[in-house]
């Protein structure tokens, strides 16, 4: 109960950092074309993020060795370096990585941006290791946290284009919800992550902290007791 109303407070969060970046921007003169303001504010995330930083305190990480605001970059194989949204580095090892993304509106055209980016960072990222950019063991825990939108938009069906073949038949009809669902549980299942978390917040209901997680397997009770376990076992 005492985490689902913790989960709460950084659901309102993220609702009021969008509301207020949304409306500074406007009283600068300088909104972006649609919701666009209240991305590029950034810091929507920050309520999780803060969260889950809590929890590994809590559960015994040394705050030092927490990283959230400052030096989260890391090494990559096909680029110099991408910076994370949370890293635990213990000792001179990279214990866990963790990215935090959202999307609200506009679903059709950023569905394949937050994809493509996720599957990049894990490729990226394993590839390093694979080289000995990292200690050998343990490996990194990575993480993935996603928060959609709930909205007719984002739960209704959706067509495939399929020009030439036909496309796998989960993904036929299939709502940007059901997309995602199959996206973190696929990221899983084919080890780029160890754990994913999936959360859906409305527009009216998520500034009263209300948020619904569709999928068990993708609770966010389930991705913190991952990592911590996974840190107090290979720490």
């Amino acid at each position: 109960m005492e985490l689902q109303q913790r989960l709460a407070r950084a659901i309102r969060s993220f609702w009021t950092v969008r509301r207020e970046q949304g409306a500074a921007q406007g009283q600068r003169g300088a909104r972006d074309q649609g919701a666009r303001s209240q991305v590029t504010g950034g810091a929507q995330m920050d309520g999780l993020i803060k969260l889950v930083r809590d929890l590994l305190n809590e559960s015994g990480v040394d705050e030092a060795c927490i990283h959230t605001r400052t030096r989260m970059e890391l090494p990559g194989y096909f680029r110099p370096a991408k910076q994370w949204d949370l890293i635990v580095v213990r000792a001179g090892k990279l214990l866990a990585c963790l990215e935090f993304k959202s999307q609200v509106g506009s679903f059709g055209n950023n569905f394949n941006n937050r994809t493509e980016e996720a599957l990049g960072n894990a490729v990226d990222l394993w590839r390093a290791y694979e080289k000995g950019k990292f200690q050998r063991l343990p490996a990194p825990w990575m993480g993935y946290l996603f928060l959609l939108e709930e909205a007719d938009a984002s739960t209704k069906s959706v067509a495939s284009p399929e020009p030439h073949f036909p496309v796998f038949p989960e993904f036929k009809g299939a709502s940007y919800q059901r997309r995602y669902e199959l996206f973190c549980e696929r990221l899983i299942k084919e080890k780029l992550y160890h754990g994913a978390c999936f959360l859906m917040s409305s527009r009216d209901r998520g500034p009263k902290g209300v948020c619904t997680e569709p999928v068990e397997e993708l609770s966010f009770k389930r991705f913190v007791g991952s990592l911590i376990g996974y840190i107090q076992a290979n720490g």
